[in-house]
């Protein structure tokens, strides 16, 4: 099949014809130009130029051997297509945490260099940390911050780490653990304590939380509530699993 016959078969625009091919070959798994090329029966500099740009947008990236592979972006924004079943299914869950714990829950996703308060539980009454719906914070501090960064594409983790509150030795630690905890990283007094919600992919699309003052969630918050966290951040979790289904 040639350049011409793709463009007929396909939507009138050739251009985003030629890119959905590149990306369904892709589909299958890591490629290197040549077999690009022979899965999408583009030619060589077609299908380079496209996966170049394509790689530009992040929607194709490169694996350790310099193959093609599907980018980091597309799971973002499968993410967000799953957005409206994630929040729906979060107001339960992060009220049953925050009863279960007496500490405000939150949750947060991702947004370019900041994170951005999609739920939130607050303590009624008492001392607590209240964090705003649709409050941005920083993404160099805080647990959800350290969880929403830990499982990024390398180049993406190590940029992230400048300047931040936190290490690439905390990091690696978060991701063995499978959760993450702060004390008085955000703001003074404060600790928290985070777990990653996943999507059908296994991509890491929101951060759970639970925060309070330090007098009461104590100076190793991991210890008392990250089980609980981690329960309720795998049950969004499943809920994302299921509806993919």
């Amino acid at each position: 099949m040639n350049d011409t016959q793709m463009e007929d078969a396909g939507s009138g625009v050739g251009v985003l014809d030629k890119a959905a091919t590149v990306l369904g070959a892709l589909e299958a798994g890591p490629a290197t130009l040549a077999q690009l090329v022979q899965a999408t029966g583009l030619a060589r500099p077609t299908a380079h130029r496209l996966a170049v740009a394509l790689e530009h947008h992040r929607l194709v990236a490169r694996d350790m051997q310099g193959r093609f592979i599907l980018g980091g972006r597309l799971g973002e924004l499968a993410a967000a297509a799953g957005e409206d079943r994630l929040l729906a299914a979060a107001g339960p869950v992060l009220a049953a945490l925050r009863d279960h714990t007496g500490e405000s829950a939150q949750l947060y996703r991702r947004q370019g260099e900041h994170r951005i308060c999609v739920a939130a539980a607050e303590r009624p009454i008492g001392l607590r940390d209240s964090v705003p719906l649709g409050a941005t914070l920083t993404m160099k501090a805080g647990s959800a911050a350290q969880i929403l960064l830990a499982w990024e594409e390398p180049d993406r983790l190590h940029r992230g780490l400048h300047g931040a509150r936190f290490t690439a030795t905390m990091l690696s630690a978060v991701r063995r653990r499978g959760w993450a905890q702060s004390i008085g990283e955000r703001e003074s007094g404060v600790g928290s304590v985070s777990a990653p919600v996943r999507g059908p992919n296994g991509r890491v699309v929101a951060a759970l939380s639970v925060s309070g003052p330090i007098e009461r969630i104590t100076r190793q918050p991991g210890r008392l509530h990250a089980a609980a966290v981690i329960s309720s951040a795998n049950h969004l979790t499943e809920v994302l699993r299921r509806a993919s289904v």
